[in-house]
């Protein structure tokens, strides 16, 4: 009976391991690419993102309509009032009489902004009628064309500015819907490897509780026949209840690890995840120069810098506008006439000229006007100091990056290494356990060394995938295929 004990341990080892490697019925495997590749398509957050990108295109659809031919129909239909009111009489006196009287009024005004100057030029016709219901009388009164033009003299042009202010900002929300899936892909690849280190924890607990059984069960034989202390058994007994508490941690571990993966995901199946381990690194190596090159081209923050100056210097320029001394130019030419009838209107109609300039310009204000463009330009200036700070801020995030990224990827290669050496070894001593030839603190010691260095390892490649993830959402830039990571089109469904 002896004999068999080493065969025995053997042999239960091997089952263990194999029903290790089954994979349970209904379980689902996905990579580390499937998984980001579900986040950025189905995710709570990609929808976010998804409806934050279409609701800038329409604002930035909205901007651009102001500065495009406007057509405006407007009018009053009816106007209508029965009433009595005081009437001046030819001699001087008043009487009270019923009036029953109807007005109606309509326009058409076609308009067209004039971004360098803010002005407008507009084209309208206009017609009014008028009842009067006690005398059965009925005049019509119109403009069948009027040009006209309205500039302001002076002032803060905002069209013009924000011409220039809102192209970057539509550019640099592109840029952030890019930037919002790579962050998406982060946070995705951080909740796949939560599961897959709390998956390698549980497979270690697993087998760290068969093999404490196996090694109890021996040593209650072994005690029996006089070979063994009882120390040394309840040492056994006390590993076997350890390693079932490590065990229940471990289910609880990969069950919450695997509800908060599915959730981020959008996973709604109930079929059990399997993950593979992620283990083919880039081969590409990341130059410092290069990434920071690519961030400021590809990045928001360049965009968002110049944006952000624009508005400070446009502030400057309202305070200028809107405290100083403003005019106003308004003026029309064009037909009109009066009649009995509609028709009569469009009948020989007559000329119509008005011109208009007004003004206003402050004579004591107690240094109102300098004060507010003093603050004007004080912000501005803070607001290039802040820019100034966060460029190098900018900077050295990517710098940092950089470094962290080719550190973590040489480490990886120790790790590996570490994690064979540590498999073998395991092999070798619990081999040479089963022949009697080491102690259980021997094999226990190579059994914690394995576990530590299988740990180490998925470790060091969750740091890597994280840092080369973060790089790509840094720069905007794949590394791997050499070339930006753009926005896809706007789909087609949502353009009128």
């Amino acid at each position: 009976m002896k004999k068999h004990y080493p065969y025995c341990l053997l042999f239960v080892l091997f089952a263990l391991h194999c029903g290790q490697s089954i994979a349970q019925p209904g379980t689902r495997q996905l990579s580390l690419q499937e998984v980001i590749t579900l986040a950025q398509a189905q995710s709570a957050e990609a929808l976010q993102v998804e409806t934050s990108r279409e609701n800038s295109y329409w604002q930035w659809r909205s901007v651009k309509s102001e500065y495009r031919p406007q057509l405006s129909l407007e009018g009053t239909l009816p106007d209508f009032s029965r009433t009595i009111t005081p009437v001046t009489q030819p001699d001087g006196t008043t009487e009270f009489r019923h009036v029953s009287i109807n007005n109606t009024d309509l326009g058409l005004t076609l308009s067209q902004v004039i971004s360098p100057t803010g002005g407008k030029v507009f084209v309208t016709s206009l017609m009014q009628r008028f009842d009067d219901f006690d005398r059965d009388q009925t005049r019509y009164n119109g403009n069948p064309a009027i040009i006209g033009l309205e500039q302001p003299l002076f002032a803060y042009n905002a069209l013009s500015w924000n011409k220039k202010i809102e192209p970057l900002r539509y550019e640099e929300a592109q840029k952030q819907y890019v930037e919002d899936r790579e962050s998406i892909a982060v946070k995705a690849t951080r909740l796949y490897f939560d599961l897959l280190l709390a998956q390698v924890n549980q497979s270690i607990a697993a087998k760290n509780l068969g093999n404490n059984d196996t090694l109890y069960q021996v040593a209650q034989e072994k005690y029996t026949l006089g070979r063994l202390s009882k120390n040394d058994l309840l040492q056994l007994r006390l590993a076997v209840l350890n390693a079932e508490l490590a065990l229940a941690q471990a289910n609880l571990d990969e069950q919450t690890a695997a509800l908060a993966l599915r959730n981020y995901v959008g996973l709604k199946d109930s079929s059990q995840l399997s993950l593979r381990v992620p283990e083919s690194i880039p081969a590409t190596s990341v130059a410092a120069a290069v990434a920071l090159a690519e961030a400021k081209k590809n990045r928001k923050e360049s965009i968002n810098f110049r944006r952000r100056t624009l508005e400070a210097e446009s502030l400057v320029a309202k305070a200028r506008g809107d405290n100083g001394f403003n005019a106003s130019l308004f003026a029309t030419f064009g037909l009109t006439n009066r009649g009995a009838s509609f028709t009569d209107i469009y009948s020989s109609p007559e000329n119509q000229q008005r011109a208009r300039i007004g003004f206003s310009m402050p004579i004591l204000d107690w240094g109102r006007q300098r004060s507010v463009v003093k603050v004007a330009q004080l912000n501005q200036q803070l607001e290039e100091y802040t820019i100034s700070q966060e460029e190098t801020n900018f900077e050295q995030a990517v710098l940092t990056q950089v470094n962290q990224y080719n550190t973590l990827k040489a480490r990886i290669r120790t790790t590996a290494e570490a994690d064979a050496i540590a498999a073998e070894r395991y092999e070798i001593a619990k081999n040479t356990f089963l022949i009697g030839r080491i102690s259980i603190t021997d094999l226990n010691i190579a059994l914690a060394e394995k576990d530590q260095a299988r740990r180490a390892y998925i470790t060091s490649l969750s740091d890597f995938w994280d840092a080369h993830y973060m790089l790509r959402q840094l720069t905007l830039y794949d590394f791997e295929k050499q070339e930006p990571i753009v926005a896809e089109e706007v789909p087609s469904t949502t353009l009128p």
